[in-house]
């Protein structure tokens, strides 16, 4: 069975930093991706950053670019969301997802059930 969870998230001020993390298994991909995506109420659900295994390639979304540095563990399946200066906008549940590359959202395979991050002003 496959299995994706996060864990991580909590509160903090605008401005602070949180790192989240991502533990995938029970997968058969040769090489796969892990993506974050995040979803604030009343909002679509939005890509953030995702990382490739096979030759470690990063994307970002524009709004996190410069803030936000994912990366990742091969050996433990694990993907770490460091996430700097973080912005009141920046609130949302965070939704780790798998997949055998990275894409939309709707295309990814695997989702963990998420985890809040809640930003203060």
């Amino acid at each position: 069975e496959v299995q994706v969870v996060e864990s991580g998230g909590g509160l903090v001020q605008a401005g602070g930093s949180l790192r989240i993390s991502c533990a995938a298994s029970g997968f058969t991909f040769d090489d796969y991706a892990i993506g974050w995506f995040r979803q604030a109420p009343g909002k679509e659900r939005e890509g953030v950053s995702c990382i490739s295994s096979s030759d470690g390639r990063t994307y970002y979304a524009d709004s996190v670019k410069g803030r936000f540095t994912i990366s990742s563990d091969n050996a433990r399946y694990t993907v770490y969301l460091q996430m700097n200066s973080l912005k009141p906008e920046d609130t949302a549940v965070y939704y780790c997802a798998l997949s055998n590359f990275c894409k939309t959202w709707r295309a990814m395979d695997y989702w963990g059930k998420g985890t809040l991050v809640t930003v203060s002003s």
